[in-house]
């Protein structure tokens, strides 16, 4: 596993494989090397080959023989006006997924300020170690033929003054969690649904649990039906594979919490849309109906490495939606644990339905907020696009907070309404609710199926991760598949948001 220490000294002193350093667009002088020796004939270099500068864009020089360093990469950083954390995460990535390429030990970082020293050393090295960690990341479990090349570092130095060495350490050990958070629900999410079903998600849950010092409770079979868990028995009665309820909870040690805090992810395993079927290209990707568990899991996970002085309860909503004998059609009518009946218009607007459940037992949970996360609606990638997520809820400070921590954490995200005019769309002429309206607003009807299963006087937010939490190509430090979306958000939201 590679080791990423903070080092004193200026860069044009460190020693390694290969050094990098940032330059924004339109200049050739380097941020860590400046005009050091090294700095002036790189710059020049940098200058004679018009080297862009823009955002992912990579410049490769070899030095004289006899030099310390084997290779200089120039990360370009764009415009110096548009820079932020983001810029200086994707710069790291492309370093990263070059030197996939070489059989490179050591790499040297100058710690990258922005104009006017926008972010503070822990910022900076945090979004450093989250876009190298993140830029490298592949799945190559199952690959046996000519597996794609993978990191080969043992060390990765951020080189600062020494004034700056415990904000440096902090920003590492940051970085590295979140970073490490995100990869892992990546690899969830990425497993093969015939592997990955509800029971081995829970045997996976409660190894988390074990290994990390949470409590865990699991909700199945009877339970279920004693609690009246209509949405996620009925949506799980199609599959061999049963419906689970997992519970995980964080408490911080040696100090009281200063609130305790709710998060539910939707983990459908596979979804094939039950008896509404979906068409076979739908299909494909739809092991990644889980992501919202995923990413549920991954940040627990994470939780007491962090230490974030708030109690969390998290829970994933575990089924497979399969079109069995059994399975539930179109016209029924579910009981859910909050007491309302719901007609099901459409067995494809599954996620809702446990979602419904997991919500309404949760805010019995003395719960001060609640957040929940899935891939909810194709509606939500129509309106936002694959790359942002839409944000809905109760209460527009925590809806705030969300926004504020996705955008420390560069994921994109953007806050939608909930339209009491659009609540026409989800009633039902023979029970209190239906769980699909028409094709009109899906992402805003579906947040308005969930309210109703939250109490009015619980903060709560919404997060639809449809497009984010999958995607067909890579994108900077976000590889084709499965992204992680939502877990650098969350764990922003309970440790800044909360201290």
């Amino acid at each position: 596993m590679t080791k990423i220490l903070f080092q004193s000294g200026a860069l044009q002193e460190a020693t390694a494989d290969t050094v990098a350093d940032f330059v924004f667009e339109g200049s050739s002088r380097l941020i860590g090397l400046g005009s050091s020796k090294q700095g002036g004939s790189l710059s020049r270099v940098l200058k004679r080959d018009g080297f862009s500068g823009k955002v992912g864009t990579l410049y490769q020089w070899h030095p004289a023989g006899g030099a310390p360093v084997r290779r200089y990469l120039v990360a370009g950083l764009g415009p110096r006006k548009q820079y932020r954390l983001e810029t200086l995460r994707r710069a790291c990535a492309a370093v990263a997924r070059k030197l996939r390429t070489y059989p490179d030990r050591h790499l040297a970082l100058p710690l990258a300020a922005g104009p006017g020293g926008a972010a503070d050393a822990a910022e900076m090295a945090r979004a450093g170690v989250e876009g190298v960690l993140l830029g490298n990341y592949q799945f190559t479990k199952y690959r046996t033929c000519i597996p794609k090349p993978s990191l080969s570092l043992e060390t990765i130095h951020i080189i600062a003054p020494g004034g700056r060495k415990s904000q440096v350490e902090k920003g590492i050990r940051e970085g590295k969690l979140a970073a490490e958070a995100t990869n892992f629900a990546r690899d969830l999410v990425s497993e093969p649904a015939g592997f990955l079903n509800p029971s081995r998600m829970v045997a996976i849950a409660k190894k988390v649990a074990k290994e990390n010092g949470l409590a865990c409770e699991v909700l199945e079979g009877a339970r279920l039906r004693k609690l009246g868990m209509g949405g996620l028995l009925g949506v799980g009665q199609g599959s061999s594979e049963p419906p689970y309820l997992v519970l995980l909870t964080y408490r911080p040690r040696g100090r009281k919490a200063r609130k305790r805090v709710g998060i539910v992810g939707k983990g459908i395993t596979f979804d094939s849309g039950g008896l509404s079927l979906k068409n076979a290209d739908s299909m494909e990707t739809m092991k990644c109906d889980m992501a919202g568990a995923a990413c549920v899991l991954a940040v627990m996970r994470a939780l007491p490495s962090l230490a974030p002085p708030v109690e969390v309860v998290g829970v994933l909503a575990l089924a497979e939606n399969m079109p069995g004998g059994k399975a539930i059609r179109p016209g029924d009518i579910l009981k859910m644990h909050s007491g309302l009946t719901v007609e099901v218009r459409n067995t494809d607007a599954e996620g809702r339905l446990i979602l419904g459940d997991a919500l309404s037992y949760l805010a019995k949970q003395s719960v001060d907020e609640m957040i929940n996360l899935a891939t909810l609606t194709g509606a939500c990638v129509v309106a936002l696009g694959p790359l942002c997520a839409g944000v809905m809820g109760n209460n527009q400070t925590l809806i705030n907070r969300v926004l504020k921590s996705a955008d420390r954490s560069g994921e994109m995200m953007w806050q939608l309404p909930l339209f009491e005019d659009y609540l026409y769309q989800v009633e039902s002429d023979v029970a209190d609710i239906r769980n699909a309206g028409n094709r009109w607003g899906g992402a805003i009807t579906a947040g308005l199926f969930l309210k109703k299963f939250v109490q009015d006087s619980i903060p709560w937010a919404h997060i639809d991760i449809a497009g984010p939490a999958f995607l067909d190509d890579d994108t900077y430090h976000t590889p084709k598949g499965a992204t992680g979306a939502g877990v650098r958000t969350l764990l922003r939201l309970l440790s800044d948001g909360n201290r």
